[in-house]
């Protein structure tokens, strides 16, 4: 039976595991030692919805957390260039409104249209987006969720302080501040750290350094490195030069050379970086590229060696990994975090069982790695999809051999987009879940063909716009007024945040 729960490092990943098993088992023992000396890695600002079923469960309030961390909401995720130069999409949180097969009828009747208005038409969200506003509840620009359909932006250094301050040591986490000087083991894993610290189960947050599943469990590590591309990363931190306009809900992602940057509005400033491959790029011709783009070299660059993959076990005899020390995708899509959370609920789930036994583990590492490798593919689609052949490592992904799950839309995580080939029904409901038809809409990858609606309803092209499509897309376009014209009305981003955050 595990009474005692020793969590080896602080940081994102430390603090949110002692904040969710504190909640969920206060009569066990939780400590948290970490090393006085040890600054985190500090990329994690950007979230997904997914938080939020996380800040549900341990009972955070947006307006304390928020004010405390930096933090703005986030609506969406913008990509620029992943398709073609010149090209955007929006990735929004939560799910489109109709069919997506119904924005293709649109699509067929003007193939010159932006893909970008995918998201305009499907997601009542981006018109808050697109005006640079934001309501709770604004009955006009529906079924957008505030609760559901958003994310955050935050300081992840602050935001470990503040579940360190806030949700885990009021309400009874050990804090040790103490370096790992001396690990024994024992055929049960590790017996205790440093000849005193002992528990029943051990977690690993040590970050990319693995302190116990790695480097004294020896753990195999199984590389992505066939999956994705990227490894490294130069981060930086800039201000506002028109706070005003450049705070906006939604993080943007641009693809330049050999990666991409992201840009993270927080309340104070902005975090950016560059996320790239050392195989076709070194690091000095990376911060060059990086601060060519920002038009700027007056600024502290942080480098980031990024280990890209997963452990081939996460339960390990009494030790189980969180975060960077379980494994990491990349920054893409702002996954950092997301797998944090929703490997604590499967460790939640496992603990919740008197007795642990190998099955338990087991379960966790196939439900841990499951959703992982489901993401890692996820976040493959975008370089996937790209037209970009302009250098070296945009035509080594657009000439990129790929595994099975990546052309073949049946499988998971994009499972359903493609069954119309064996339904032969282009009004087939396909499954928009998981972000698949945002990342297709806008990189211009059709679930149907045109020729396939000829086929399947016998009427000519000519007759299909007269009686079948322009219905739909009127009704796509008048929606999209509507929202756009409603969202118009509210608060800019910059207002709501002040009002409804930082002047409380």
């Amino acid at each position: 039976m595990i009474k005692k729960i020793t969590i080896v490092g602080g940081g994102s990943a430390g603090w949110m595991t002692a904040a969710t098993l504190i909640k969920a088992f206060p009569n066990k023992k939780i400590t948290l030692i970490e090393s006085p000396n040890i600054s985190t890695v500090g990329v994690g600002e950007s979230t997904i919805g997914g938080i939020r079923n996380w800040t549900s469960f341990i009972g955070i309030d947006d307006q304390d957390f928020l004010s405390s961390t930096d933090g703005t909401y986030k609506l969406s995720i913008r990509f620029q260039d992943f398709y073609k130069k010149g090209t955007f999409f929006h990735y929004p949180f939560g799910e489109p409104l109709t069919r997506g097969n119904d924005w293709w009828y649109k699509k067929f009747l003007d193939p010159k249209l932006s893909n970008s208005d995918y998201a305009d038409c499907m997601f009542p969200q981006m018109a808050f987006v697109n005006k640079n506003k934001l309501s709770y509840d604004n009955p006009k620009v529906q079924p957008f969720n505030f609760d559901t359909d958003t994310a955050y932006h935050f300081d992840a250094t602050k935001f470990a302080i503040w579940l360190r301050d806030n949700l885990c040591i009021p309400k009874g986490v050990i804090h040790i501040k103490e370096d790992i000087k001396s690990i024994e083991q024992n055929e049960e894993g590790i017996k205790s750290l440093n000849k005193k610290h002992k528990a029943d189960l051990f977690i690993d947050c040590t970050g990319f350094k693995a302190l116990l599943i790695k480097e004294t469990l020896k753990e195999p590590f199984e590389s992505y490195s066939d999956l994705l591309p990227n490894d490294s990363a130069w981060a930086t931190r800039i201000p506002y030069k028109n706070k005003k306009k450049e705070l906006v809900p939604y993080t943007n992602c641009t693809a330049i050379e050999n990666g991409w940057v992201w840009n993270i509005p927080l309340w104070s400033r902005m975090g950016t970086g560059y996320v790239y491959s050392s195989k076709f790029v070194d690091d000095e011709t990376a911060l060059k590229q990086l601060q060519k783009h920002l038009g700027t070299k007056d600024l502290d660059f942080k480098n980031i060696k990024m280990r890209v993959g997963i452990h081939k076990r996460l339960w390990v005899k009494n030790v189980a990994a969180i975060g960077l020390a379980a494994g990491f995708i990349e920054p893409l899509e702002s996954n950092g975090l997301y797998s944090v959370h929703e490997f604590l609920f499967s460790l939640v789930r496992n603990l919740e069982r008197e007795h642990i036994s190998q099955w338990d583990k087991d379960n966790f590492t196939f439900q841990c790695k499951s959703s992982f490798r489901n993401f890692a593919e996820f976040v493959a689609f975008h370089y996937a999809l790209t037209q970009r052949t302009d250098t070296s490592y945009w035509k080594a992904n657009f000439n990129k051999t790929w595994e099975e799950k990546l052309i073949n839309l049946e499988s998971t995580p994009l499972q359903g987009f493609h069954k119309y080939a064996s339904e032969r029904a282009f009004t087939y409901y396909h499954d928009q879940k998981g972000g698949s038809h945002a990342i297709s809409a806008g990189m211009n990858w059709a679930p149907t063909t045109l020729n396939s609606v000829v086929w399947i309803t016998k009427l000519s092209k000519e007759n299909l716009s007269k009686q079948f499509w322009q219905q739909k897309v009127n009704e796509l376009d008048n929606r999209k007024k509507l929202w756009e014209k409603a969202a118009s009305k509210d608060l800019s981003f910059h207002d709501f945040m002040l009002k409804n955050i930082y002047q409380k």
